[in-house]
């Protein structure tokens, strides 16, 4: 059983992936969180594990973002911002790795990663994945209905830009080192994405963990052009076909024109790669 850590975005399928592990006897952590009408049969995130991250974060994230604590696996980092660690980061992360074999999931790993290499040895890394329009739409649903996240100003546009930044933080910079298996949500829903998963994972998986009745966020919004290049590039990771299926900016610019949603995501993951806001 080896050791993993689980990055992608928040309602991307990362916690039905998790799921399958801990199911199969993984350790997520101390204090995992109960299940949410959210997540009907849990997150398999932990405090311990959330709240290191938050400290990681905190000296990085701009106040322009508006993320106070446990809001900031929304933020939207620019390249090259990377997070400081500290003497009690440090022992926090020793802590939790000294627990093997450990799954560790959260989508904040896409910018705390580096502080934690050091401590993970040949752990497995796993990137999920899901449609950016029904990642986006699922975090604004989230956000809705959840009271720790009723101060966030978030916006289909601004779901989109925090989806970009962290799955090219991913691509871009992490990816070039260590051990990476890319799955796409569906893979997660078939025999065959979790033959793969337990390969790499040197052991089985508990495969009656996903259900596909739970799948309920659904989008056929487009998306900017640079979104939907990302979205292809991790389905070529993951040997997926979806991302074939991704429109490009000349088609959505055309059709979409008079939606200024559309107009505006684009402005602002521009603006975001830049660092301007």
């Amino acid at each position: 059983m080896r050791n993993v850590l689980i990055l992608g975005s928040g309602r991307s399928g990362t916690s039905m992936a998790a799921g399958t592990l801990a199911q199969a006897g993984w350790f997520v952590g101390s204090r995992p969180y109960a299940p949410r009408s959210s997540n009907p049969k849990g997150f398999f995130e932990s405090a311990d594990v959330n709240g290191t991250n938050e400290l990681l974060l905190s000296g990085v994230v701009p106040a322009s973002e508006g993320l106070r604590a446990w809001q900031r696996w929304l933020a939207c980092l620019p390249e090259g911002v990377e997070c400081a660690s500290s003497p009690r980061a440090e022992r926090w992360i020793r802590r939790l790795v000294a627990h093997e074999p450990f799954c560790f999931k959260d989508p904040r790993f896409a910018y705390t990663l580096p502080v934690w290499r050091p401590h993970l040895g040949d752990a497995g890394l796993v990137c999920i994945f899901r449609d950016p329009a029904v990642t986006a739409r699922s975090i604004l649903k989230e956000c809705g209905q959840e009271d720790y996240l009723a101060s966030v100003a978030m916006s289909f546009e601004r779901s989109l830009a925090a989806w970009n930044a962290l799955y090219r933080r991913i691509l871009d910079v992490h990816s070039k080192e260590g051990d990476w298996l890319f799955l796409h949500y569906e893979q997660v829903l078939t025999e065959a994405g979790l033959a793969q998963l337990e390969r790499f994972v040197g052991a089985p998986v508990s495969r009656d963990f996903p259900e596909e009745t739970l799948r309920r966020t659904q989008s056929d919004e487009p998306v900017p052009d640079e979104l939907a290049r990302t979205y292809e590039e991790l389905c070529e990771r993951a040997s997926h076909p979806a991302g074939t299926r991704a429109r490009s900016s000349v088609t959505v610019a055309r059709e979409f024109a008079p939606h200024s949603v559309l107009a505006r995501a684009l402005e602002l993951v521009a603006r975001r790669r830049r660092g301007t806001t």
